[in-house]
């Protein structure tokens, strides 16, 4: 398994950059998710201040570029130019106070 970060680096809700596996996490109701730091509609990175991946409310994924929404839970679109297409997620596991690629 891959170390990804520790669980308590991650605020809830929060979001954390992994740039060396081209990925982000977020925490919300004490759950992590995992995603490709990849627009579906651009092709590019979704943030544009480090670690800073959620939008005003920590309730949606937004897209930097042209604020694109995605649910944190699933990674859908629901708002913007990529409407109904969705990020990629990456499978992931918590264990002993750490994340980890599954």
């Amino acid at each position: 398994m891959t170390f990804l970060c520790r669980s308590d680096e991650l605020d809830d809700p929060g979001s954390l950059g992994l740039d060396e596996q081209g990925l982000f996490v977020v925490k919300r109701d004490g759950q992590v998710f995992a995603y490709r730091n990849n627009c579906p509609h651009l092709g590019v990175e979704l943030n544009w201040l480090e670690h800073q991946f959620l939008d005003a409310d920590n309730a949606l994924i937004q897209c930097a570029t042209h604020g694109a929404l995605f649910v944190i839970e699933s990674g859908e679109c629901v708002a913007g130019p990529c409407l109904g297409q969705a990020l990629e997620a990456v499978a992931i596991c918590e264990r002993d106070g750490e994340v980890h690629l599954a």
